[in-house]
C-alpha cells in the first residue's frame, strides 16, 4: 500500500483544498493570533479577561479598612453608643467616645440635630467643622508617604 504522500503525487493540492497545508493559514493563525480581529467573538466567550489591565490585590496584613461614620449618622447611632457605654450627656450636648464603639474615623457627611463632642482616632476637616472633636490627630498633620510598610505595623489614616 503506498504512503499518502506517494498517493497524492501529481495532484496539485494533495487533497487539502487550494490554500490549506501552508503553515497555520487554515486555522486563522497560530495561538492567540486574531483575538482583536476575526477571533474576537470567541475571545469574548472563552477568554473575556484576555486584554486589559487587571490590577494587583494587596495582602490583608498590609491593607487597612478603618470603620467610618458620618456626622449625619451620629443621631441614629445613639442606641449603639449607649449599648457600648460610650455615650453620656452634658446638658443638651452628647459626649461620645467612638473608639469604644469600634469607630476609627469620623467623616463630615450630613449634619446633626444636637451638638456633639466626640472622641475619635481620626476626624476629617469637615467633621471638625460640624462637631467638637476632643481627641484626634492634628488637622495639619503631614500625609503619610506612599510606599511599603512592614506587615503588622499600623497604617496611617488618610483623608
Amino acid at each position: 500500500m503506498p504512503s499518502r504522500t506517494k498517493k497524492f503525487r501529481g495532484l496539485r493540492t494533495h487533497g487539502r483544498g487550494f490554500k490549506a497545508g501552508r503553515g497555520a493559514g487554515k486555522q486563522g493563525g497560530r495561538g492567540n493570533a486574531g483575538l482583536h480581529k476575526y477571533k474576537f467573538k470567541s475571545m469574548l466567550i472563552y477568554a473575556p479577561d484576555h486584554f486589559g489591565r487587571h490590577g494587583f490585590v494587596r495582602p490583608d496584613d498590609v491593607r487597612s479598612t478603618p470603620t467610618t461614620l458620618n456626622v449625619g449618622e451620629l443621631d441614629a447611632f445613639v442606641p449603639h453608643l449607649e449599648a457600648a457605654g460610650a455615650l453620656r450627656r452634658e446638658g443638651e450636648t452628647f459626649v461620645a467616645d467612638l473608639a469604644k464603639a469600634g469607630i476609627d474615623r469620623l467623616l463630615g457627611g450630613g449634619s446633626t440635630l444636637v451638638p456633639w463632642k466626640v472622641t475619635v482616632g481620626y476626624a476629617s476637616r469637615h467633621a471638625r467643622e460640624k462637631v467638637t472633636v476632643l481627641a484626634a490627630e492634628a488637622p495639619d498633620a503631614p500625609k503619610a508617604k506612599k510606599g511599603r510598610t512592614a506587615p503588622g505595623s499600623p497604617r496611617p489614616a488618610t483623608e
